[in-house]
C-alpha cells in the first residue's frame, strides 16, 4: 500500500477557493478503483494550509490518479495556480 502526504500552502487568501475545488476533486478520487483513502485536511490556525492524506493500492494506482481527467482539471488546472508551495512524500503502511 502506498501512502502519499501532500502539503499545500495557497497564495494569501486563496484557501477558500482551494477548499472548494478540493471538495469537487475528492469524490472523483475516492471512486478510483486503486484509491483506498483521500482525506483533505485544512489547518485550524491558517486557512491557507492543507494536508492531503492519500492511500493507493500501489504506485500504478497513484500514477493512474495523477493521469486522471479530474486530477488534470482540478489539481493541475485550478489548485496549482493558486499555490505558493506544494510538496508531497511517499510512505508505506507498516503492517
Amino acid at each position: 500500500m502506498l501512502v502519499v502526504i501532500a502539503q499545500y500552502r495557497t497564495r494569501a487568501g486563496k484557501g477558500d477557493e482551494v477548499a472548494s475545488v478540493l471538495a469537487l476533486h475528492r469524490p472523483a478520487t475516492v471512486a478510483e478503483p486503486g484509491c483506498r483513502a483521500f482525506v483533505v485536511n485544512r489547518s485550524q490556525d491558517d486557512g491557507d494550509r492543507f494536508v492531503l492524506y492519500e492511500q493507493y493500492d500501489d504506485e500504478a494506482a497513484f500514477e493512474a490518479h495523477r493521469a486522471s481527467p479530474h486530477f488534470k482539471r482540478y489539481i493541475e488546472g485550478q489548485v496549482v495556480p493558486l499555490l505558493a508551495e506544494r510538496s508531497w512524500e511517499r510512505y508505506s503502511v507498516v503492517e
